[in-house]
């Protein structure tokens, strides 16, 4: 299960900035995915009690916020929101748009025990 090691390498990160801040532990850990991030969110709910089991953040909570997909229009300028599997233009309806939010995963906040 690719969320597994996706928890992983997050819980690696956390403990990491729980040891900077001498914390005892994690209460919340606050996660922002876009629907492009390659992350199934659901799956990464069910993965996280395995992943933090014997690490910092072994009774932490795991929330997770939806990121907007938007789009920037190379034609008109214009920035709007998208839908993943229609990346058109929400001003002149052109396909001809990059992504400028919505493909990242981002740890947001992780909430301490000291």
């Amino acid at each position: 299960m690719h969320e597994l090691s996706v928890c992983q390498a997050l819980l690696r990160q956390v403990e990491t900035i729980a040891q900077e801040h001498e914390a005892s532990g994690v209460e919340k850990i606050v996660l922002r995915i876009g629907p492009l991030a390659g992350v199934e969110p659901r799956l990464l709910q069910d993965a996280f009690p395995i992943a933090r089991a014997g690490t910092v953040a072994d009774g932490a909570k795991l929330v997770i916020e939806a990121l907007p997909l938007r789009v920037r229009c190379d034609s008109c300028g214009a920035e709007s929101d998208a839908a993943p599997n229609r990346l058109l233009c929400g001003a002149c309806g052109d396909w001809h748009t990059r992504v400028i939010s919505g493909d990242e995963m981002l740890l947001a906040s992780v909430e301490l025990l000291t």
